[in-house]
């Protein structure tokens, strides 16, 4: 038999047939549980001689906050995007301390929904904050299934009960294509992702659906889809564009490195920027400066996302009781360079 200290609560769930977050909530005395369900994981607890890992002092815990990087798959959560995320821990880093707390920061790689809900069941958090970038709703909700304060960033769903800290998608987008219109453009692209990531669908469909709001026809040869990584978005839209006759007048694309590899191809297939086509991304990585030409794109303050994120924790840690779920969605603004210009009739 296995040492105590090698069984793990995922080990128990799979001998009960429940979630590890099931688990967890039957050892913490919490959720509403069946009879015969709380039966068969105490059962498979007791066969295995599962000792849960005791939590260190109260008085070395209460003031800890720990953000989760996670990276489900890493299309999105990569070496490409790493700028953003040390933006929300500056913004993390400095609220907590202004506020007491200690931010300890994890990161974790190819990882399941099943192995995130064992590390904060083992963890000593007693609040958290999950980079929410990779996570699909029925993964939000069964971490929220542990009863753990946690606010989710990057990310955002309607119909959850859980908390989140993201940027206005709609409002972007909707500034984007109010921009391109007013410059001339009326056969406007998009080029997002099939990747799973929240934020590439929610702009997608603000999209489509400001695009009607403006009174804008979307043509679907020009809806393109093209991988997230910086090697991916190129060579995904060196084959994307061989398969089309025309092009659009401008695309917005559901971020920077998409940007910067639908930019390349773009010039590969002889198209001057923004002289053919205008581009425009979303985030304003630090290379979308020196990109030639300079990139137009959307600026959204990942550290007021980081900082608000434990404003909302330490409310939740500070409230006398439950308090119903905080959806908090920042602003942003359109950086205009030198990729966007007036449209210019027969290009």
């Amino acid at each position: 038999m296995k040492k105590n200290n090698k069984i793990t609560i995922k080990q128990v769930a799979k001998l009960a047939g429940v979630s590890p977050s099931t688990v967890s909530l039957v050892l913490n005395g919490k959720g509403e549980i069946s009879g015969g369900t709380r039966s068969r994981v105490l059962s498979a607890v007791s066969s295995l001689n599962y000792a849960p890992r005791p939590p260190k002092n109260r008085s070395d815990t209460a003031k800890t906050i720990k953000f989760l990087k996670i990276a489900k798959h890493g299309h999105t959560v990569n070496r490409d995007h790493s700028h953003f995320i040390s933006d929300y821990i500056d913004g993390m880093s400095s609220e907590a301390t202004s506020r007491g707390y200690k931010l300890q920061v994890l990161s974790y790689e190819n990882v399941t929904t099943d192995d995130i809900t064992e590390i904060l069941t083992n963890s000593d958090a007693t609040a958290a904050i999950i980079l929410g970038t990779e996570l699909t709703r029925d993964d939000i909700q069964q971490i929220q299934d542990l009863r753990l304060p946690t606010v989710f960033i990057d990310s955002f769903y309607d119909l959850v009960e859980a908390n989140f800290v993201d940027m206005n998608n709609g409002d972007a987008v909707y500034t984007v294509l109010k921009h391109l219109k007013d410059l001339g453009f009326s056969k406007i692209g998009f080029v997002g992702s099939e990747t799973q990531t929240r934020n590439f669908a929610l702009r997608k469909e603000a999209f489509l659906k400001n695009m009607d709001h403006l009174g804008l026809r979307v043509n679907s040869d020009h809806v393109l889809s093209i991988g997230s990584t910086i090697a991916s978005a190129y060579d995904d839209s060196i084959k994307a564009l061989a398969a089309q006759s025309t092009v659009a007048e401008a695309y917005f694309c559901a971020n920077d490195i998409m940007a910067y590899g639908f930019t390349k191809a773009l010039k590969e297939k002889g198209y001057s920027i923004p002289k053919d086509v205008s581009i425009v991304g979303f985030d304003n990585l630090p290379m979308s400066a020196t990109l030639d030409p300079s990139l137009t794109t959307i600026d959204v303050s990942k550290r007021k996302i980081g900082s608000m994120a434990v404003t909302v924790l330490d409310e939740l840690l500070n409230a006398d009781g439950s308090l119903p779920a905080v959806k908090v969605q920042v602003g942003a603004k359109l950086v205009i360079r030198a990729s966007t210009a007036t449209h210019k009739a027969g290009y």
